[in-house]
């Protein structure tokens, strides 16, 4: 049994009820959405995803816990890769395993669906959506751009060159990781989306990992 199976059996029992997006949801979801993006969408564009679900091209869940609605999601598919749109939970309801259950779904459809790759883009200060495909990982996806970082990647340099330095000391310039980066590599304004495979901080070390790891 796959990890993937086993999740989904667990969460069986989770009392929550998944099913597909419906124009009827639409009312329950603004409210969330409207609170989880800072861009929030509109109704007319979950009404424009909804037909593009019907044509095969997308898949929108929501989780219920009896009739009420307390999160939702949405993956939108490109020949063999799956991209998901949108992944938010009631504030109520966070931390409890919805987006979880939500996120193992999608994945779930997107095999179904003959995708090889899911990817999940999430804000660096949104640590409770990463930490949905980061725990326990040593690499982070995707961040920025390969040129420019954020003021707030580049505070974490100190932490990841400490968490990864050791095998490659000889290599690195002195001081590396210690002072701090010009503005001609840290400017939030010129930062754009990107997928990029960085390290975190998680020190190596400390884990068990097998020889593909």
């Amino acid at each position: 049994m796959s990890v993937l199976s086993r999740l989904l059996g667990k969460s069986s029992n989770d009392g929550l009820a998944v099913e597909p997006l419906r124009r009827r949801h639409l009312a329950s979801i603004m409210p969330i959405e409207e609170a989880s993006y800072p861009k929030p969408w509109s109704m007319n564009v979950f009404t424009s995803e909804i037909e593009m679900m019907r044509r095969g091209e997308r898949t929108y869940l929501v989780a219920r816990e009896g009739d009420r609605v307390v999160g939702y999601a949405g993956v939108m598919y490109a020949g063999d890769d799956a991209h998901v749109t949108n992944i938010a939970v009631d504030r109520r309801h966070q931390r409890g395993g919805v987006a979880t259950r939500l996120l193992a779904e999608l994945a779930m459809a997107a095999i179904q669906h003959d995708c090889t790759g899911l990817t999940l883009e999430v804000r660096v200060s949104n640590s409770g959506a990463q930490a949905l495909y980061e725990k326990h990982k040593l690499l982070s996806y995707p961040r920025t751009d390969s040129r420019y970082l954020s003021a707030e990647a580049a505070s974490t340099l100190p932490s990841v060159v400490s968490a990864i330095s050791m095998p490659y000391r000889a290599q690195l310039a002195e001081g590396t990781g210690e002072r701090a980066l010009s503005r001609r590599f840290v400017d939030d304004g010129r930062v754009t989306d990107h997928h990029a495979i960085i390290p975190t901080a998680m020190d190596a070390g400390r884990l068990s990992l097998s020889s593909d790891e």
